[in-house]
């Protein structure tokens, strides 16, 4: 399927979905929005796709909501004609349908992997922090664009990057839309690694990726299930759950493979994931 906003591709259980109008900084038209959370949903239902690194294309990774977006009347972004309070409601609706077009990272069955170089601005932090893990190049930076046009950021981004890196700098880029430098990502958690180049960091990536579609995928998919639901539970009820996860998911196959194929020095062959119901 081809689509507007993005080039996918899928080799060897990795998933590369990569933004693909650089002529326009990627910014984040309707279209956008509707197409990505597809694209996550149509690969978690494939069942073997154990990976998914999301890179983008030209200067920058992203720059955004396009400015066309928030003069719609349809959406509510725009205004709108009619009675008030539906008109606001409908605004409502179309900020939660933004928050889901990233959330899909996190519901997604595998780890979402973003490379990003050059410029993550406003909804694009909104985006990677709903990723698994970020990696950088030596040239990005991030801004919480929203505060420097007098808004609010509603996609994620205040949700989710006070999970990820302390809160007093959270705080400190959300009021300032201050850049924050790919080193200052690093040092503070927010990056996993920096890359020298755009190339090498998108090669980077793919390769962590594929380190992780070597492993038990359904091990996996119970390790991302665990440290999402750990980052919003008590450690006790995490501890319950993954109790009840193991009671149903644990089977000794996979171990079995894992110790049998270094026994015998070579690499695992676990079977994929069976893919999504498409309907009952």
């Amino acid at each position: 399927m081809s689509w507007k906003c993005f080039d996918v591709t899928v080799t060897d259980h990795v998933a590369h979905v990569v933004l693909n109008r650089p002529d326009e900084l990627n910014s984040m038209i309707r279209e956008f929005w509707n197409e990505l959370p597809r694209i996550v949903r149509q690969l978690d239902d494939r069942g073997d796709v154990r990976a998914i690194v999301v890179s983008s294309t030209g200067r920058h990774f992203c720059a955004g909501m396009d400015l066309a977006v928030f003069s719609a009347n349809d959406t509510g972004l725009g205004g709108g004609a009619g009675e008030m309070g539906r008109v606001r409601a409908r605004l409502r609706q179309t900020a939660l349908m933004l928050q889901e077009s990233f959330s899909a990272f996190e519901k997604a069955r595998m780890p979402v992997l973003a490379a990003i170089h050059g410029g993550c601005i406003g909804g694009a932090v909104d985006m990677v922090t709903a990723a698994d893990m970020r990696y950088c190049s030596a040239d990005a930076f991030f801004v919480i664009q929203e505060i420097n046009i007098g808004m609010t950021a509603d996609v994620g981004t205040l949700q989710r990057l006070p999970k990820l890196i302390p809160e007093g700098i959270a705080r400190e880029y959300a009021y300032t839309g201050r850049r924050m430098t790919a080193q200052r990502a690093l040092e503070v958690g927010l990056v996993n690694e920096i890359f020298p180049t755009h190339e090498a960091l998108v090669d980077g990536v793919l390769q962590i990726a594929a380190e992780i579609a070597s492993k038990s995928p359904l091990a996996v998919w119970g390790s991302k299930e665990m440290i999402n639901y750990a980052r919003d539970h008590s450690v006790a009820d995490s501890l319950d759950h993954i109790a009840t996860w193991q009671t149903g998911m644990f089977q000794p196959s996979d171990m079995i493979e894992a110790f049998s194929a270094k026994a015998e020095g070579r690499e695992p062959n676990y079977p994929d994931l069976i893919g999504n119901p498409e309907e009952f």
